[in-house]
């Protein structure tokens, strides 16, 4: 069995599991029904039929809405687990992903967990803002899926990592409006390098597969990255 490289902070399951027994914040809940509320908005819109003094109106609630939020400083989204836990808000580790985040809209969001058998899954629905072929989902999305599910599966080994290469093989096309099952699993580890192996369902339909490298990072490194992006945004 290869060596496995030396563990730099907790897996998803380790931060899930601790998070089972903190409250969310009202603060966090009014968030996430925000981003709730902000992906209706962006699936509305893509293919609108909407006159024009009604996207005028809803322009104008949405510039409001910006300014609004605007009178707030930016916090800081990279959080580890323990400094967002003592900043009352440990939730926020997860709820800004691009993918699975449930306060950002963004996201169109997937659920992960982790079963007994050490297979994660996701479940997610891809609405109209995701489409790329017609009545399916674009690839981008689907490999940015991949990213996140295989990165969680990574993560499991106790070394987490960033991803070094992401390989997509698509099958069959992905059916938008339609519950979607993504399965991934940690393989074997080599030093630094950790490999990971994933399929995409819709029911039992294999639409994609995907096997991920992943470069497991020390604190410091992930430290330094933080750094580096505090810096561009002042």
């Amino acid at each position: 069995m290869a060596d496995e490289a030396e563990a730099t902070g907790p897996s998803f399951d380790d931060v899930r599991r601790q998070l089972e027994d903190v409250p969310v914040s009202p603060a966090r809940l009014e968030a996430r029904r925000l981003a709730a509320a902000g992906r209706e908005v962006i699936e509305r819109l893509v293919a609108t039929t909407a006159p024009e003094d009604v996207l005028h109106r809803a322009a104008d609630l949405l510039q409001e809405a910006s300014a609004l939020l605007g009178e707030w400083p930016q916090g800081r989204l990279y959080e580890g687990y323990a400094e967002s836990a003592n900043s009352g808000d440990p939730h926020a580790f997860f709820d800004h992903s691009p993918v699975q985040g449930v306060s950002n809209p963004l996201a169109p969001p997937i659920r992960l967990e982790v079963g007994d058998d050490g297979v994660v899954r996701g479940y997610v629905r891809f609405g109209s803002a995701y489409e790329g072929p017609p009545s399916s989902v674009h690839g981008g999305y689907v490999a940015a899926a991949f990213d996140e599910v295989l990165g969680v599966a990574q993560s499991l080994g106790g070394s987490p990592g960033m991803t070094g290469t992401l390989t997509i093989r698509y099958r069959k096309p992905t059916p938008l409006h339609a519950d979607l099952r993504f399965e991934s699993r940690l393989e074997w580890q080599e030093g630094r390098k950790i490999f990971c192996t994933g399929e995409l369902y819709a029911g039992e339909l294999l639409c994609a597969e995907a096997e991920g490298i992943f470069i497991s990072v020390d604190i410091a490194r992930m430290a330094e990255l933080m750094a580096k992006r505090q810096d561009a945004r002042d």
